[in-house]
């Protein structure tokens, strides 16, 4: 089973995301700590994105095709990526769950974003000003929405193991 996070930044992905993937005993794919390796590595800025999902995205075949669940936490902003995701869940003939986290509250997200401290060395987050820039697309398929300003992280979590157990073989 593949499971794929996305949203802007300071929502609350990766603590959901990290937590379920302790829950399941998954494989855990971070993209910020990816792509940070690539930039320390020296890969020009402008490619690391990029790199980063396809890094990503190999790993998560990988282990899917190990048996493993993994759960990929990123931002997943344009439907090529979200393709990328849904590509390697049919080559690896795995259940794919896609979960967006959002924070429709703005004076939240805005103190989450304005908060935070990297937990990854070197990675310095992006700023309220520069995730109100960005260009994230509407989604354009169906997904489990977790509303973090609604939902503890716990409850979060429970939210997204109830998808995990729909359809599961008895």
């Amino acid at each position: 089973m593949l499971i794929v996070f996305g949203g802007l930044p300071g929502t609350g992905k990766t603590t959901i995301s990290r937590a379920l993937a302790r829950a399941l005993a998954a494989t855990y794919l971070r993209i910020d700590i990816i792509e940070q390796a690539i930039r320390d590595a020296g890969v020009p800025a402008g490619a690391v994105a990029a790199a980063g999902y396809a890094v990503a995205q190999d790993l998560a075949g990988a282990n899917l095709d190990d048996g493993r669940t993994v759960v990929a936490d990123c931002v997943n902003p344009v439907t090529a990526s979200r393709d990328g995701w849904r590509a390697v869940a049919a080559r690896s003939a795995a259940r794919l769950i896609e979960v967006e986290v959002v924070c429709p509250d703005a004076e939240e997200h805005r103190r989450r974003v304005e908060g935070r401290v990297s937990d990854i060395p070197g990675l310095v987050p992006p700023s309220w000003e520069a995730i109100q820039r960005s260009d994230y697309q509407p989604w354009d398929r169906p997904r489990l929405v977790i509303d973090s300003a609604a939902l503890s992280p716990s409850e979060a979590v429970a939210a997204v193991l109830g998808i995990v157990a729909q359809d599961r073989p008895a």
